[in-house]
């Protein structure tokens, strides 16, 4: 299918056609005509990078009046830089179009310049919520002849707060109004906010509802927390062509984290929510010029962010649900082109993994983290590979190419190369020369029982079973803070937990586990009124060890735990 194929006015199609468009993606596709011809409300759910301000913008475009001077269309969005980024592309849509009037309405610029556009005139309002309520507040935004309603990245804008603002400015649009509802997601507040404000909407997916971009890999690591930044040092090194972003969950994480990636030589820079709008800016404008390797930001602040060409994401933390992860590896894989996800996870998160496996409906592969020669070698081939594909210009190393022969005649075409590496590569052989392997607990199924118990006998993990378990409404997070009561001087790491009907199985490094089972008997755990033990799986059943307390409940007065201090509550 062609874009002329779908209804669309010549000025529309020029326009288009000056942007080297030709073929609709399939949410224009199926959308554009639907809004032309029906003009039912509509919820499109679809990823980000799909084309979709294209599918709603240029039906927008094309049904705008020319005799209406208030605005005729209204978008709402949820950052400045993708509300200036519509604003562009309709721009663009419109080159070929005389008289359309564009103006974009964020925060964080000053409000008299967007005030006076307004006055003079404008056919389609593209705004922040926030900005477009401060509008309404002082009666400069006449919504009379708004015929069209866009909310672009609803779920974004619902879970950046923006839910009364969003009502507030529904409220004020004509009841006759057409609402066109894109989503990448369609949680609660999405669906509340689609019966409420829209007449019998017609629903298109593009795409798995809930599912994340189809160009994009899922990778995970498994390191140890405190290795969590030489992991990605490493990635960094492997991959030297990355241009993508690192997410983190707080603003000091971020800063922190950018601020060792810039000391140690990576070009990387924050955006978060500490920053002023003028640094967001300039950080902005480094980062789509590709001044900047990585950007290190948090969620809230990376909303909406409109970037092309972006290879990897990295989770540095995975979020806590499905949507932000949804959103972050979106941020790749966009207009057709493939990217990569990678999470950087400790041994107590394949369950995170496994449950945005089941509610994404995609597969995480575990990788290695890429050892010294891994990274020595990739970045040796990328070389060889510019090399063999460079085609000098004659000039000046043709002058002095003769006296380097002779400078070198003695050497083999195997030394010099071997030279030649050495000389590129020698800061990163001196630096990974002594540096450990990272991969904690790597399993080529970490699913599997029998890889899980190759490892335990290979002196790597042991099983642990605790004896409450779903009947006492036990979690992962109670289970790991009932290791952290019982064992406060120490910090263990937790692998894969398994909670049944009565127990709870987990996984700790095998050099841990007696000790932790010897914390849970010198100290008293309380769980849900049961008293909590823990064993070796198929070593013994802690619940009969339970009954021989019960029968001798009284503990040494002069007995010391880790640490010398003696809690008064063992004693009766």
């Amino acid at each position: 299918m062609k874009f002329n194929e779908l209804g669309l006015s010549p000025g529309l199609l020029d326009g288009i056609s000056r942007l080297g468009f030709e073929e609709p993606t399939p949410v224009q596709a199926a959308v554009i005509p639907m809004i032309l011809n029906n003009g039912r409300d509509l919820v499109a759910l679809a990823q980000t990078g799909t084309g979709k301000t294209a599918a709603f913008g240029l039906p927008v475009l094309q049904m705008l009046d020319p005799e209406i001077k208030t605005p005729q269309a209204l978008i709402l969005c949820p950052t400045r830089e993708l509300c200036m980024q519509i604003a562009r592309d309709l721009e663009s849509y419109a080159a070929g179009v005389r008289g359309v009037r564009i103006l974009a309405v964020y925060g964080g610029a000053d409000i008299k310049p967007q005030l006076a556009a307004m006055v003079r005139g404008v056919d389609i309002a593209v705004a922040t919520p926030g900005r477009m309520v401060d509008l309404l507040r002082r009666k400069r935004a006449d919504f009379s002849k708004i015929k069209r309603v866009v909310l672009d990245e609803a779920d974004e804008m619902l879970n950046m707060g923006f839910e009364e603002d969003l009502e507030a400015i529904l409220s004020e649009v004509p009841e006759g109004a057409q609402t066109l509802l894109f989503s990448a997601t369609m949680p609660r507040q999405v669906s509340s906010i689609s019966r409420k404000y829209m007449n019998n909407p017609e629903e298109i997916t593009v795409g798995t509802r809930n599912a994340g971009a189809e160009n994009v890999s899922h990778d995970y690591l498994v390191v140890h927390a405190k290795d969590r930044y030489r992991a990605l040092k490493r990635l960094a090194d492997f991959y030297p062509e990355m241009y993508g972003i690192v997410f983190c969950r707080t603003r000091q994480e971020t800063q922190e984290i950018a601020d060792h990636l810039s000391r140690d030589g990576y070009n990387a820079e924050p955006l978060h929510g500490d920053l002023t709008q003028q640094q967001r800016d300039r950080v902005m404008k480094k980062f789509r010029a590709r001044e900047l390797q990585m950007l290190v930001a948090t969620d809230v602040a990376a909303r909406g962010l409109d970037v092309n060409d972006l290879t990897h994401i990295v989770n540095y933390s995975l979020p806590d649900d499905l949507g932000s992860y949804t959103h972050r590896s979106g941020r790749t894989g966009r207009a057709g082109k493939t990217g990569v996800s990678i999470a950087l996870i400790n041994m107590r998160e394949h369950y995170k993994v496994k449950r945005i496996e089941k509610q994404l409906g995609c597969k995480f592969v575990q990788r290695t983290v890429p050892t010294g020669a891994d990274i020595c070698k990739a970045r040796l081939l990328g070389l060889m590979e510019r090399l063999s594909g460079m085609n000098p210009e004659p000039g000046l190393i043709d002058e002095i190419l003769p006296s380097l022969c002779e400078r070198l005649e003695d050497v083999s075409r195997e030394e010099l190369l071997r030279r030649f590496a050495s000389l590129e590569l020698q800061r990163l052989l001196d630096y990974y020369k002594k540096e450990p392997d990272l991969n904690a607990g790597a399993l080529t199924d970490p699913g599997s029982h029998a890889a899980r118990k190759k490892q335990a006998a290979a002196g790597g993990m042991a099983e642990l079973v605790m004896n409450v378990g779903k009947l006492n409404r036990l979690s992962p997070k109670q289970l790991m803070n009932l290791v952290n009561v019982a064992d406060r001087n120490s910090s263990i790491e937790i692998g894969r937990i398994n909670i049944v009907k009565m127990q709870a199985y987990f996984e700790v490094p095998r050099s841990d586990a007696q000790g932790l089972i010897d914390s849970f008997s010198e100290s008293v755990v309380d769980f849900e009124g049961r008293q909590v033990s823990v064993a070796m799986a198929g070593e013994g059943n802690p619940a009969k060890r339970d009954e021989k307390r019960a029968a001798n409940p009284y503990r040494p007065k002069d007995k010391k735990r880790k640490g010398g201090k003696t809690p008064g509550h063992w004693q009766k």
